[in-house]
């Protein structure tokens, strides 16, 4: 075990002592970013390194106007989609997962487009997808949907700019992209599950991008504890309960372990 992992798991008797075991105080949501899927190998996006270090995200204007912005966003994507289809749940996913099994966790917040928290094991219902789903596939004109596989066999075949089948719409990923707002119900589910909570762990996330970032203050605000564990610095640091620099991973399935041992 090297002395970061070392460090991480004696976090977690601090992170259990947020919880009275005796009480009612089980309602944990989790806020999850990308940090807590660098160990399923998908680069996170700010950090050294990271995605946007490397090419700049289209806006959704950008996206919607310019031809050769949504052919290269479908080369890039048939390129990369089926590397992060690939990606299989880490320690981190699963040890959330069973806190769901458990009647721990209510609600998994996740700012993350990869599927890996339902792979995982955990709810569909219960997962917020903030940003969307890189697998979907959606039309700006008509609202149809498609499963990714579907499109990117598609891109295989050839075309560099996939229409919609129905009303020949542009397609894109059913994610959120720049200059696009939050949709407004899956936010509303966001902020219900952080005002009902008692414990809000966030992981891996940097908390720089709001509205997103303020979940955590408002279940701060509603009573529950907040612990913080990212392996860089967030602006919310010194507002938590709890807080944890180090790997998402080795403090997630120390807590899960020691939370959920007889």
């Amino acid at each position: 075990m090297s002395s970061s992992e070392y460090a991480s798991r004696s976090a977690a008797p601090e992170l259990i002592g947020l919880i009275d075991l005796g009480s009612i105080r089980t309602r944990i949501v989790a806020f999850t970013g990308a940090g807590i899927s660098t160990d399923s190998g998908i680069p996170d996006y700010r950090g050294p390194g990271g995605v946007w270090e490397q090419r700049s995200p289209p806006t959704i204007g950008d996206f919607l106007e310019n031809a050769e912005t949504r052919r290269a966003y479908w080369r890039r994507r048939r390129h990369d989609y089926p590397t992060l289809s690939a990606r299989e749940p880490n320690g981190a996913h699963l040890a959330l997962a069973s806190l769901e099994r458990a009647g721990r966790l209510t609600a998994v917040i996740t700012q993350n487009i990869d599927g890996l928290h339902q792979r995982a094991g955990n709810d569909h219902e219960r997962v917020i997808e903030l940003h969307g789903t890189a697998h979907r596939i959606r039309c700006v004109s008509c609202g149809s949907f498609w499963d990714a596989a579907a499109i990117h066999r598609r891109l295989d075949a050839g075309e560099e700019e996939p229409r919609c089948e129905r009303c020949g719409g542009i397609l894109r990923s059913a994610t959120v992209l720049f200059g696009e707002p939050l949709a407004k119900d899956v936010l509303q589910r966001a902020i219900e599950a952080a005002r009902s909570c008692d414990l809000m762990l966030v992981i891996g996330s940097s908390l720089v991008v709001n509205p997103a970032a303020q979940l955590p203050v408002v279940a701060k605000r509603n009573g529950a504890a907040l612990a913080i564990i990212n392996r860089t610095p967030t602006p919310l640091d010194a507002f938590a309960d709890v807080h944890v620099l180090g790997e998402a991973t080795p403090v997630i399935e120390a807590f899960a372990d020691a939370l959920l041992s007889p």
